[in-house]
């Protein structure tokens, strides 16, 4: 059966929020330290101790919005000893990620001015498993408040006279299991006094994100709407893929073949895993006010060989890429409650965009998925139907390709993943609602399904122009390669 999508370019169904395009930065193994901090002193290029090489890849993503300090650092991070002179900060061992030895030169202030650099909006995850409501309170007051006050005159000493412009902040991460095994009735009624304390100075609105559930635990959300709804403005999940269980999760480039298909499988449970938590959602908030932060998601696997297992360093594959546009596609179709989503993590750890060696650097394939879905962001999200083959292997099913689409500035975009590892896709495409006139595309695909890049190889796998397709009026016939993904460009 040949795959088919109809798309109705003038039947909009909604904005896609830019920050599902968001990203995560945790002091964790080389992703602050190396990966974008290397210190003003340091022999690899960087602008204020930020690694040039790093920022200017990360500004061509037009990063909309980037988390720190953590997961579950955040937990266990005392933000005072994080500001004024770096020789006088105090020393910290880091003892969720490998037990090293932090010199908390990465702060607040290095924080908000890699935000400024990037663009990026800060999203900001407060302690509430080892921190007090006064140590909350305080770090809002410091970074917002433009009055006279102990923080904002600590602030001023320190180099910044104006406050911060904040919007987005966390009360707690993970308070089911890092951030302090609580019960959901627990951390709710905790919620509910800490984020008192997180103020609105002036004309700073603060968005306020209670830390949501582990996965399918339905109960947890259930709890949280229940009890604190009215008191928060987004609610967050964190779902990994691993093709193996937690303790065994399976390698990142060695893998076997019905691990691919494992893979497929639990990166398309993400969208059951939206579904069932929206529904208990919406039973609370029904005008959908309350955002569905994803600020944890991504491919989880073991850590590569020889590499401390506490700093989770894992390569990135044609796999990836893909787990990523499966991903993007599935947070377009949940526009509506979906608002913010941030890959875990930016640089060296998890599913990266980027890896770093010393004063190296290399843009993984996930790193191009996001450059070329990019496009995406704040756009018009417009309604696709999509008939598509169920391929069977190994035990798993899964759909052929994954599809979205939508609208900017009469341009229409349409982001299409192949997922499987073997076979091509012959694919129809109808577009209503427009003429077409002019067609691009790029492609994102790979010979081997474990195809990587290297320091040796860094454009092994990168994007190209795609052609392999045919335009008859406004009908387009198209063929996928296997592992592919592709992004289409159409104008009137």
């Amino acid at each position: 059966m040949e795959n088919k999508i109809t798309i109705n370019t003038d039947i909009v169904e909604g904005k896609i929020n830019k920050n599902i395009y968001g990203h995560f930065a945790e002091h964790l193994g080389r992703g602050i330290y190396e990966g974008l901090w290397v210190g003003e002193d340091s022999s690899i290029p960087n602008t204020n101790g930020i690694r040039n090489d790093v920022l200017e890849a990360l500004k061509k993503l037009d990063i909309p919005v980037l988390r720190w300090p953590g997961g579950c650092f955040a937990d266990e991070y005392h933000w005072k000893d994080g500001v004024g002179p770096r020789s006088n900060r105090k020393r910290m061992v880091n003892t969720h990620w490998g037990g090293v030895v932090e010199n908390n030169h990465f702060g607040t202030h290095e924080f908000m001015m890699l935000c400024d650099m990037l663009g990026a909006e800060p999203y900001i995850n407060g302690n509430v498993g080892s921190g007090t409501v006064q140590e909350m309170s305080e770090w809002v007051e410091y970074m917002t408040f433009d009055g006279e006050s102990p923080m904002a005159n600590w602030r001023r000493e320190n180099g910044k006279k104006d406050p911060w412009k904040l919007k987005y902040f966390g009360v707690g991460n993970e308070n089911w299991g890092c951030g302090g095994n609580m019960r959901p009735e627990y951390y709710a009624d905790l919620y509910r006094r800490y984020q008192t304390y997180v103020r609105n100075y002036a004309d700073n609105q603060i968005y306020r994100i209670a830390g949501g559930a582990n996965v399918d635990d339905y109960h947890w959300t259930e709890v949280l709407m229940r009890e604190a709804h009215h008191l928060m403005d987004g609610l967050s999940l964190h779902y990994y893929v691993h093709p193996g269980g937690f303790w065994n999760k399976g390698q990142a480039v060695n893998f076997k073949e019905e691990e691919w298909d494992i893979t497929m499988q639990k990166t398309l449970y993400m969208d059951e895993l939206i579904t069932k938590h929206s529904t208990i959602m919406d039973k609370y908030d029904p005008e959908k006010r309350i955002g569905m932060i994803i600020d944890e998601w991504g491919a989880w696997y073991d850590v590569e060989p020889g590499t401390n297992p506490g700093f989770l360093y894992q390569q990135n594959t044609i796999r990836d890429a893909v787990i990523a546009g499966v991903h993007f596609n599935i947070f377009h179709q949940h526009h509506d409650r979906v608002q913010m989503a941030n890959i875990a993590q930016m640089v060296n750890v998890i599913q990266s965009v980027i890896l770093t060696e010393q004063d190296k650097m290399i843009l993984t394939p996930t790193y191009h998925v996001f450059e070329m879905y990019k496009v995406h962001q704040d756009a018009e999200k417009i309604a696709l139907n999509i008939d598509t083959n169920t391929i069977q292997k190994n035990g798993q099913s899964y759909p052929h390709i994954s599809a979205s689409a939508s609208k900017k500035d009469d341009t229409v975009h349409i982001s299409l993943c192949n997922l499987d590892k073997e076979q091509s896709a012959s694919l129809s495409v109808d577009l209503r609602g427009m003429e077409v006139n002019k067609v691009n595309g790029r492609i994102l695909t790979a010979n081997e399904m474990n195809a990587i890049n290297t320091f040796e190889n860094p454009e092994n796998v990168s994007p190209t122009e795609f052609t392999e397709y045919k335009q008859v009026g406004n009908h387009l016939n198209i063929e996928l390669p296997s592992k592919s993904i592709v992004v289409l460009s159409i104008k009137p």
